[in-house]
């Protein structure tokens, strides 16, 4: 049974007089700050987007940009320079008018090393910005960048205001941003509450939402519930209305509660995978990579561990994400028997504990996670599994505060992570290039092939030529087994009732994105 565990102080708190002015949302996480081109971090992203907007907006579909700040662009045949016209009706919650100026200084700030902006590869090798007129910007890359306009569609890239960025200095995204999207940036209290303000002047909503601005509530306010019991108990209550970091325990039962409904994220890319260190001994063999990958049963996992909440993930691009290559379906096939008989190949053979071992060393390889994630109760699910072909995962799950620096420290065969991604080119270009080891690319995997077929896909001219090259690196990074591809994991926004046209978008788990058609 839930415990309704908010406290009397804390469920007056979300009382307001303006109760029906006012948007109460939850979440579990809060950000370090809310600069967007100092972090990769989601907690930041899915609030950014709300007071900031970007040149161009992700279509429901997941894979088509649209207008948005750049109401139309061109681009040159060489795929080097595009040249976007900008809106001339677009001000910032401050009142000042949005301009060209605005978006070269942007993405001058983005490239700054100064700025140690994670993400700026996002915006593509900028050679020059230019400024014919106050309202187009000619962005010009070093070499051709096919997705670029996809990439510009994330939180990365939003347009900010110098003004504002000089006159917060170190304090800029943390006692306030400006921003030209549909809420302001009013307050923030670190670990407590996010509070935005409605952006009285928007009306130029993208396509995708049919009311254009401003939004419908006064002001949305968002609180920080870190405990699971915590944020189910206030949504049965109807003390909110909306999140989307509902427990995926509880979401057959926010299913059948009278007061709720749930929508889910269509299309969502987001996998849970277990990746392996190719160059430490134990996994440099590919035949053993393969043996766990098949051991396993992930419509189980999915089943037991996430209640239905995810889908069984056999590739690492899923089917529904742009230059997705149908055939790699059929690489990964879970063999019980087969997966025993490449360990035996292997020379890894079955001792009187029944674990495997070779050369005197057995085969227990460490495998670190986020011990609070569902990479946590997957491994455990995964160490039951493997153990019936001789494999003695040695998991180590790790605090979320110093997860990073222990997988920095290298000492390890097999990590987890659940990773958001656009795009199969989104996803490879992160984690497969050799100039991402150590990390992103924990594998050490360092392959030529790869690395040209990733170039020649950033570099593409065409669609078709983009989808051949990603083919190619998909197929091969999956047959050499470097990924255990587990799940797809499901995200749910669940709404009070009363609440109408809450739809949640896919992009890097943001769901609510800008809140446009939502209203009471």
């Amino acid at each position: 049974m839930i415990r309704f565990a908010l406290s009397a102080a804390f469920a007056l708190s979300i009382a307001s007089p303006a109760v029906a002015q006012t948007l109460n949302m939850m979440k579990s996480i809060d950000a370090p700050h809310y600069d967007a081109q100092r972090t990769t971090w989601g907690p930041t992203s899915d609030i950014v987007n709300m007071f900031q907007d970007t040149l161009v907006a992700l279509d429901w579909d997941g894979r088509t940009p649209i207008p948005y700040l750049a109401k139309s662009w061109t681009v040159s045949p060489d795929g080097k320079t595009y040249t976007f016209k900008l809106r001339d009706d677009v001000s910032f919650c401050s009142g000042k008018k949005f301009t060209a100026e605005d978006v070269i200084f942007s993405f001058q700030r983005l490239k700054d090393p100064a700025t140690k902006g994670p993400y700026a590869w996002r915006a593509g090798n900028i050679k020059e910005l230019r400024a014919p007129d106050p309202y187009t910007v000619e962005y010009e890359l070093a070499e051709p960048y096919s997705e670029l306009l996809l990439q510009l569609t994330m939180f990365t890239n939003v347009i900010h205001n110098k003004e504002s960025v000089e006159a917060l200095g170190k304090d800029y995204g943390i006692k306030g941003a400006d921003g030209t999207g549909p809420w302001c940036f009013e307050s923030w209290q670190p670990r407590t509450q996010i509070v935005l303000k409605r952006h009285d002047a928007y009306k130029w909503g993208p396509s995708m939402y049919k009311n254009k601005g401003p939004v419908k509530f006064e002001r949305l306010v968002i609180k920080i519930v870190p405990e699971d019991s915590s944020r189910v108990a206030a949504m049965m209550a109807g003390q909110f209305d909306i999140t989307h970091q509902f427990p995926a325990q509880f979401i057959s039962q926010a299913k059948t509660a009278p007061m709720l409904q749930v929508h889910a994220a269509k299309p969502n890319f987001q996998l849970l995978y277990f990746g392996y260190k190719i160059t430490r001994p134990m996994v440099a063999d590919k035949r053993v990579r393969e043996a766990m990958s098949i051991a396993i049963n992930r419509a189980e996992i999915a089943k037991g561990i996430l209640l239905g909440n995810a889908d069984p993930a056999f590739t690492i691009v899923d089917k529904d994400a742009l230059d997705h290559d149908p055939k790699t379906a059929g690489i990964v096939k879970e063999d019980l028997e087969r997966a025993k008989k490449l360990l035996d190949e292997a020379g890894w053979k079955v001792g009187s504990d029944g674990v495997r071992e070779k050369d005197g060393v057995k085969l227990a390889p460490k495998v670190y996670f986020t011990a609070n994630a569902n990479s946590a109760r997957v491994g455990e699910a995964i160490q039951g599994y493997l153990r019936r072909i001789g494999v003695n995962w040695q998991i180590q799950p790790w605090d979320s505060t110093i997860a990073a620096a222990k997988m920095a420290e290298q000492d390890y065969e097999i990590w987890s992570v659940t990773v958001p991604y656009l795009s199969a080119g989104d996803l490879m270009n992160i984690y497969f290039d050799s100039k991402n080891i150590p990390t992103p690319n924990r594998m050490n995997w360092k392959d030529a092939e790869t690395d040209e077929w990733l170039k020649l896909g950033r570099s593409s001219l065409t669609e078709a030529d983009r989808a051949k090259y990603y083919a190619l690196v998909q197929q091969k990074v999956m047959q050499e087994h470097l990924w255990i591809p587990v799940l797809n994991i499901n995200m749910d926004e669940v709404v009070n009732k009363k609440i109408k046209g809450a739809r949640p978008h896919m992009i890097y788990q943001n769901t609510f994105y800008k809140g446009l058609d939502t209203s009471l």
